[in-house]
C-alpha cells in the first residue's frame, strides 16, 4: 500500500520537499512577522508532522533565520523563497508555505489567524473564522 505524498519546491528548484499526508491543518496567518517575511498581506501555512517531511537541497542552500527567540524560518539561499516555519509553540510540526506546493494536498484553509494584525489594504471576503489568536 502506497502512502499519499505531496511535493513542492522553491522558485529556483534548489530546495525541494516532500510530505507524507495527512496534514494537521491549513490556515492563513496575518501576523506582522509573516507579512514582512513574505512581503504579502498574509501567508497560508500547511502544518505537518516534521518527521513526515523530506527536504532535498545542496549543502548550505536551505538556511534558517531565527525570526524570534522561539521561531525559525527556512528559506532558499539562492532564490530567497520563504518555505518553512517552525516554533516551540508547535513542537514537532513544520509549517510549509502553501504556495510552494506543486501537488494537491488533503485540505483547504480553515481559518485566519492573528487577524487583529491584518492589513487594511486587502479585504478578506470569505466566511472562514477570523481569530486574533495563532493558527492551530
Amino acid at each position: 500500500m502506497s502512502t499519499a505524498r505531496a511535493s513542492g519546491r522553491c522558485l529556483c528548484g534548489a530546495v525541494s520537499f516532500s510530505i507524507e499526508l495527512p496534514t494537521h491543518w491549513v490556515a492563513h496567518c496575518h501576523c506582522e512577522n509573516c507579512q514582512r517575511a513574505h512581503g504579502a498581506a498574509f501567508v497560508t501555512w500547511v502544518s505537518v508532522e516534521e518527521a513526515r517531511v523530506t527536504t532535498n537541497a545542496p549543502a548550505g542552500v536551505l538556511r534558517w533565520f531565527a525570526s524570534t527567540p522561539e521561531a525559525q524560518r527556512g528559506f532558499c539561499s539562492r532564490c530567497g523563497s520563504s518555505l518553512f516555519f517552525r516554533s516551540v509553540q508547535w513542537p514537532g510540526e513544520l509549517h510549509i508555505a502553501r504556495a510552494n506546493f506543486l501537488d494537491p494536498i488533503d485540505r483547504e484553509p480553515a481559518m485566519h489567524g492573528f487577524f487583529d494584525a491584518h492589513v487594511t489594504w486587502f479585504q478578506v471576503n470569505d466566511d472562514l473564522p477570523k481569530k486574533s489568536a495563532p493558527v492551530s
